[in-house]
């Protein structure tokens, strides 16, 4: 037999609190506002006893990657190597991702992104002034890497330069106007290294031409930890990696530049090392897998935090 007693309270409860429920404002009217697509500008992590630390100085989308991306590529495979990875085949999105080391004795800053705002935002994002800024170290010279190093004045006022000597050779008399914009004024300061040297220990030179005539990646080992900065070695986590033949519009000689490729995904991956690489989707760290007759990028995900 039903509980008459409890229906009854039931319903009086509900009668009298139809008025209160109806005065309440609706919850569309206490929405937050949309604030827009954002990232993090820096992600820092522990290598050993270093502090690394990876800015995003800018991000932009560009269209027709295959114009860039597989020029020696057929529309057909790189159509295919798009949509096999869930990545739009006519538009791409590039990031350029300066990287921080903290060796304790010194603050160590590679490459400078496009201009002197993006990059000094992202690092004082990450708690650094640009006086903080020891010595910068570039990799090689392409404008993206090197924008935001001068701008009337040195942007980085205590910092002292580094760059590959053959690389600073080639440009030297190249006529490049960013090269004379940006570089010139501060060319007597850097010191030249050639592969293999040091530029502190602990952080070393490593050739790997083809992008440029001279271009660096660095090799960085703290207590038994390494990782690769590797610049411009790979500007695309798919098409690079998966293709490491695939030719880029953007490498002087692009013969150079595959063989670069291949040797250092080999190496990567074979010793599963991490690397930073400049354009890849940002915070830029990740590691890398043999696949096939190509490689393919794993993003870092809690690895470098254990």
């Amino acid at each position: 037999m039903p509980n008459t007693n409890f229906s009854r309270r039931r319903f009086l409860t509900t009668t009298l609190a139809a008025p209160f429920v109806a005065s309440l404002p609706s919850i569309a009217q206490a929405g937050a506002p949309m604030l827009g697509a954002a990232l993090p500008p820096y992600r820092r992590f522990m290598l050993g006893s270093f502090e690394v630390t990876t800015l995003l100085a800018g991000t932009r989308e560009v269209p027709n990657p295959h114009n860039i991306f597989g020029i020696n590529a057929s529309d057909e495979d790189f159509a295919a190597a798009s949509a096999q990875n869930l990545i739009p085949v006519d538009r791409t999105q590039m990031f350029f991702t300066p990287t921080l080391v903290n060796t304790g004795p010194e603050l160590i800053l590679f490459d400078t992104g496009l201009s002197p705002t993006g990059t000094t935002a992202a690092l004082e994002a990450a708690g650094y002034t640009t006086d903080q800024v020891d010595r910068v170290v570039i990799t090689h010279m392409h404008s993206d890497h090197f924008g935001g190093i001068f701008d009337g004045t040195p942007t980085f006022g205590n910092a002292s330069y580094v760059t590959g000597g053959i690389e600073m050779e080639h440009w030297d008399f190249s006529g490049d106007e960013g090269f004379e914009a940006k570089v010139r004024p501060l060319e007597d300061q850097f010191d030249l290294l050639d592969d293999g040297d040091d530029v502190v220990s602990g952080v070393t030179a490593v050739a790997a031409f083809g992008h440029t005539p001279g271009h660096m990646a660095y090799h960085l080992e703290s207590d038994g930890k390494r990782l690769l900065l590797g610049a411009d070695f790979a500007n695309h986590y798919v098409y690079s990696l998966a293709h490491p033949d695939w030719e880029m519009l953007f490498d002087a000689d692009r013969a150079q530049a595959a063989k670069t490729r291949r040797h250092l995904l080999d190496m990567l991956a074979t010793d599963k090392i991490p690397f930073v690489g400049y354009h890849m989707p940002f915070p830029s760290l990740g590691f890398v897998e043999t696949r096939g007759d190509g490689f393919a990028y794993v993003p870092e995900s809690y690895q470098v935090m254990l």
